[in-house]
């Protein structure tokens, strides 16, 4: 099992987003969810062109606290399978 922790998703909304965006940062616009969604994408692509099937789940809630510990408490956000098609 992979779990990645994405810690600059603000800094990549201002980039994508502009300055005049950047106010809407944590009031309209999760960041966080929005550069979770793009990398799950690119994940399902990267997945499907490797053969391999999946369960990608967007959480809200872990914590990485120090280098040896997580902490669980977690409401999904998103879930998607991968899942390959015989065509």
């Amino acid at each position: 099992m992979l779990i990645i922790e994405v810690t600059n998703a603000r800094e990549v909304m201002r980039q994508r987003i502009g300055k005049l965006g950047e106010r809407l940062i944590g009031k309209v616009v999760d960041s966080e969810a929005q550069v979770e969604k793009a990398l799950i994408q690119e994940l399902e692509n990267a997945f499907k062109e490797f053969g391999i099937e999946a369960r990608i789940l967007s959480v809200q809630g872990p914590q990485v606290v120090g280098r040896q510990q997580l902490e669980l408490p977690i409401q999904v956000r998103e879930d998607r399978n991968v899942i390959l098609n015989d065509d």
